[in-house]
């Protein structure tokens, strides 16, 4: 059959509310012009993010109930232990309440200031944790991942030949560690090859410098290397991850993505004293170790989550979905990022709004119109997230891309869901010419775009 169906039943429905243009109109002028500020039940078609915001499985719901909320030991962590420990494979596990925690545990333990942490590309939490630590947080993904029109089968590869460049820079004793992020979400969810995987590890081993993978969507990355690598076709999506993590020291995990769940992640390693080091702050800022900030129920829903996530007829349905919309939206001509990401569509705003200069931030311009026009709630990946302000001058540096994302939670909308979404962005395109852009009003010094308030130009 040529028609890709969502592989599973809805068993239970959340109602959505209609709301009207002029309802809409008074929602901006409440928030600032910031959708996060926004209430969610205000909100139609929500793809501000795919964090915490799958529809869990019925097997994961009678998880829940058998979740054991012993303090220390319980039934629970064992099951989560053991479903980590068989995908990922390192020797230490350590939970936590979601992935940044995970991220400030390593980075603050690693990190010193002074030192460099490269990335094929960052995203806003991995980034603000390396400099909150004083480091800096460099970005080297490959040349055809700066450009949105650009089509390469693994766009998220790292530039190895920079890498090995910063080595000599620097030198090794400034770079504490090495990290990829797969799929590459700043980059427009593009994926990592398992050759780039290998090439950037044996760089790292050649140097004693360790890698670690931010894995929160590695279930999407394993099924694009099967889609798209030479001698991947054949091999199940777990056997792949198992690989891909076998190159590496340890990884940061937001289970609020691959692993189904609401809420939780960890943090994973093979090093023994840099594990025992880990543990301590744990206790200091999240929880014993065997629950690390979750309730058993929340393990317990993890455990079950990771291993559907690597399920083949749910990761073909969701590259499907998301390539659908992408497809949709592009053969209209909407400019996107090529090819549409694992998880999300991202919007190439610059090109869709030229007349909008980056300072004037044509990525909120979009994300503002989706909202307006349709009720769809998206993410600005530009200069409201990744540009800078210099604190004495007040003067501001655009980011490299000007991109809006459309995240697609995980079993939550069906193919309507998504053909409104094509719509109402196909709406935004027809009267593109007519918009103008936006200033800040208020702005935090660090992750501004979360608490953000603008005003049209």
């Amino acid at each position: 059959m040529r028609t890709i169906i969502e592989p599973f039943k809805i068993k239970t429905v959340e109602p959505v509310r209609l709301t009207t243009p002029a309802e809409r109109e008074a929602n901006l002028r409440e928030a600032g012009y910031n959708v996060f500020l926004l209430r969610a039940e205000d909100v139609l078609i929500d793809l501000l993010t795919d964090s915490g915001t799958s529809a869990m499985s019925a097997e994961q719901w009678a998880a829940v109930m058998r979740g054991d909320e012993s303090y220390a030991g319980s039934r629970s962590w064992y099951r989560f232990e053991a479903a980590v420990g068989d995908i990922f494979g390192f020797r230490h596990v350590l939970p936590t309440h979601q992935g940044r925690a995970a991220e400030r545990i390593l980075f603050s333990i690693l990190c010193a200031p002074g030192d460099v942490v490269p990335n094929n590309t960052h995203f806003d939490t991995t980034r603000a944790n390396v400099e909150a630590a004083g480091a800096t947080a460099v970005d080297f993904v490959i040349a055809e991942g700066r450009i949105p029109s650009a089509r390469h089968p693994f766009k998220g590869n790292m530039d190895v030949a920079r890498l090995r460049a910063l080595v000599a820079e620097v030198g090794r004793e400034r770079i504490p560690l090495c990290m990829l992020t797969v799929t590459n979400n700043s980059g427009g969810g593009q994926p990592v090859s398992m050759a780039n995987v290998r090439e950037v590890s044996a760089v790292c081993r050649e140097h004693g410098i360790p890698l670690y993978i931010d894995a929160c969507r590695f279930a999407e990355n394993a099924y694009f290397i099967k889609l798209r690598e030479e001698g991947y076709a054949d091999r199940t999506p777990i056997d792949i991850a198992r690989e891909l993590f076998s190159y590496a020291d340890g990884c940061t995990m937001s289970a609020k993505k691959d692993g189904m769940a609401n809420i939780g992640g960890f943090l994973a390693t093979n090093d023994d004293e840099l594990a025992r080091r880990q543990r301590n702050l744990l206790i200091l800022t999240e929880g014993f170790p065997t629950y690390g900030g979750l309730a058993g129920r929340d393990l317990e829903a993890i455990a079950v989550g990771l291993h559907e996530a690597l399920d083949e007829d749910y990761l073909l349905y969701r590259i499907t979905s998301t390539t659908y919309l992408g497809e949709h939206v592009s053969r209209a001509g909407v400019p996107i990022v090529q090819p549409p990401g694992g998880h999300a569509v991202y919007l190439d705003a610059s090109a869709i709004f030229p007349q909008i200069p980056a300072l004037e931030l044509p990525g909120q311009a979009l994300v503002v119109e989706l909202y307006r026009e349709a009720g769809i709630r998206a993410v600005e990946i530009g200069t409201v997230m990744f540009g800078r302000r210099d604190p004495a001058t007040g003067d501001e540096s655009p980011a490299a891309m000007e991109l809006v994302r459309l995240a697609i939670p995980r079993r939550v909308y069906t193919q309507s869901h998504i053909d409104y979404v094509v719509e109402g962005i196909l709406n935004v395109w027809d009267r593109r010419e007519a918009v103008r852009g936006y200033a800040f009003v208020e702005q935090a010094a660090v992750l501004r775009h979360f608490t953000a308030r603008f005003a049209p130009m």
